[in-house]
């Protein structure tokens, strides 16, 4: 009974494993460059909106003054403007 106990814990760990490690042994897809490079250049862009709309709630909330919220809004501004002049040469 015990053996029959064992043997099964170790077939549930052994699945367990086989489970956890799938994502780790799936081959990785080659996919475009140019589809690659657009779906990183939208998520960059979508990252900074999020950064943008962020520095300016906590401008809003008093987390920053105004001098350093000029300063990180143009900043992020300009980043943002790279990005879409990237998106565009893809177009």
């Amino acid at each position: 009974m015990v053996v029959l106990v064992i043997a099964l814990i170790a077939l549930l760990l052994a699945f367990l494993v086989w489970f956890v490690s799938a994502p780790l042994r799936k081959p990785a897809r080659l996919e475009p460059a140019a589809a690659g490079d657009r779906r990183a250049l939208e998520a960059a862009r979508a990252s900074k909106y999020a950064e943008i709309r962020d520095t300016e709630l906590d401008y809003r909330t008093g987390k920053l003054s105004e001098e350093d919220f000029r300063a990180l809004d143009r900043q992020l501004r300009a980043e943002a403007v790279e990005i879409l002049r990237s998106l565009d040469e893809l177009r």
